[in-house]
């Protein structure tokens, strides 16, 4: 690991939040739970190591999650290298299994292993089969980088000079391979010499709005404010906020949106005060198997998250608690789905991704 103290990380950038490293065959990605205090770097032949930081949200947000499941099919790959093909293809099989079950609810991560599976099944030679895999798993993410550009060009369509956006968690270049999904519009408003200011909600119980979004907003230089969730419905009736954008990490055929826990609040808000309400995401968060947000699996995480703020217990010892990791937002109070397709109006019906 490599680690940066961040005493002042205000600068222009785009964090490379995950990338592969052809000197050593590895992968390089972001310790986001150490931000941001400290900007440290995992670097990894293991595919164990690569489920372990997909489970305990050391690499988080549904493109980057597809970005090192790929990632970690490669690694693995090259873990096995066994010259009996059918023995290679077998012990890959278990590690794309054991990758896909690290979180339920990102479908990138199910559509980039099965799109290395597929990959994998052109092949019956190990050799042929590792470097087609190492490709694919790069292709993917240089795909991510243009399909975040394509977001933000057609999400900056939306914005004017002198707005302002409410975001939700973190849907930048942290949670991507590229420049982000939610924070992309913002970007490449930014570029276009548009003043547009933020306020990024805490998210709860992980703060990833408060630890990434706010700090990664002001490396690129964006007015970003940073409020506590519970103080979105004050900033809206205050007519302070112009529109809301957040990402998703699926989405039903019919428009329904899971995002991170809060999500919901943030729309309902958004809708009692006449507030556009966003949603940024690549087609392949879509999910064409899944026809209604009520189907989508919601992935509930560890009570100490909710118990306890950071490293600092707050609640009582055994106090019973509920921690869904993500909430479904209705279609109806989506005003529209930002894709690198164009912008989404309702009525939705993404089932032709089938």
């Amino acid at each position: 690991m490599h680690n940066q103290t961040l005493e002042n990380p205000v600068r222009t950038m785009h964090v490379k939040t995950i990338e592969w490293l052809d000197d050593s065959n590895k992968v390089r990605l972001i310790e986001q739970t150490k931000l941001p205090q400290e900007l440290e770097y995992i670097e990894t032949d293991d595919y164990q190591v690569m489920c372990d930081a997909i489970r305990r949200l050391a690499v988080r947000g549904a493109p980057a999650i597809g970005c090192a499941g790929a990632y970690g099919v490669a690694i693995g790959a090259l873990s096995v290298r066994d010259n009996d093909f059918g023995v290679f293809r077998a012990e890959l099989g278990r590690i794309m299994d054991e990758l896909r079950a690290t979180r339920p609810t990102a479908v990138n991560l199910f559509w980039a292993i099965n799109r290395m599976e597929k990959v994998l099944d052109q092949y019956h030679d190990v050799n042929l089969a590792i470097d087609a895999l190492i490709q694919e798993s790069k292709t993917i993410q240089e795909e991510d980088i243009a399909m975040c550009r394509k977001i933000g060009e057609h999400g900056a369509s939306l914005l004017s000079d002198g707005m302002t956006v409410l975001t939700h968690c973190n849907a930048g270049s942290l949670a991507t391979g590229g420049m982000g999904t939610a924070l992309a519009p913002m970007y490449v408003a930014k570029e276009q010499g548009k003043n547009v200011k933020v306020f990024a909600d805490e998210t709860r119980p992980l703060l990833q709005g408060a630890r990434l979004t706010s700090w990664e907003l002001m490396a690129n230089g964006v007015d970003v404010t940073l409020i506590c969730d519970n103080m979105a419905a004050i900033v809206m009736r205050k007519g302070w906020v112009d529109a809301v954008i957040v990402g998703s990490d699926r989405i039903a055929c019919n428009g329904d949106v899971a995002n991170k826990i809060g999500t919901f609040t943030v729309a309902v808000l958004a809708n009692r005060f006449g507030i556009p309400f966003y949603v940024a995401a690549p087609t392949s968060t879509v999910d064409p198997n899944v026809a209604t947000g009520d189907d989508i699996p919601i992935e509930e995480r560890a009570s100490e998250e909710v118990a306890g703020f950071g490293s600092c217990r707050v609640g009582p010892e055994s106090v019973k608690t509920y921690n869904p990791a993500f909430d479904v937002t209705p279609h109806d109070l989506v005003a529209a789905i930002i894709t690198e397709q164009g912008i989404h109006k309702p009525p939705y019906d993404f089932s032709f991704l089938k």
